[in-house]
């Protein structure tokens, strides 16, 4: 199974954001608006998704700044690096604090 980011195709804020992340992928890491993914067999709900970006892989399921780093970890350096770095679980207070942050001015 590739690894999957999806996000809110209706914010042009994330929108812009993944078509960044797309750009500097190195491959593996699909990156899809959420309302037009089949969610089901993804395994996520609209409401996850209404929620937080998603991060899926077959046997990984992450959400919100997690995702981030997770779907960092499928890009080219030095953004793999940050997303080892933001990954860390003991900086996981600070990364979804950004994040909501983030999410809570987006549009």
């Amino acid at each position: 199974m590739t690894a999957t980011l999806l996000f809110d195709g209706d914010c042009g804020f994330c929108t812009s954001s993944a078509a960044r992340l797309a750009a500097w992928s190195r491959g593996g890491l699909e990156i899809v608006a959420w309302q037009g993914a089949d969610l089901s067999a993804l395994g996520v709900t609209p409401e996850q998704c209404d929620s937080a970006v998603q991060f899926v892989l077959a046997d990984r399921r992450t959400s919100g700044g997690a995702a981030i780093a997770d779907a960092l970890g499928y890009c080219r350096q030095p953004w793999r690096c940050a997303g080892a770095v933001i990954g860390l679980r003991g900086l996981s207070w600070l990364r979804e604090g950004v994040y909501r942050l983030i999410a809570a001015n987006r549009h």
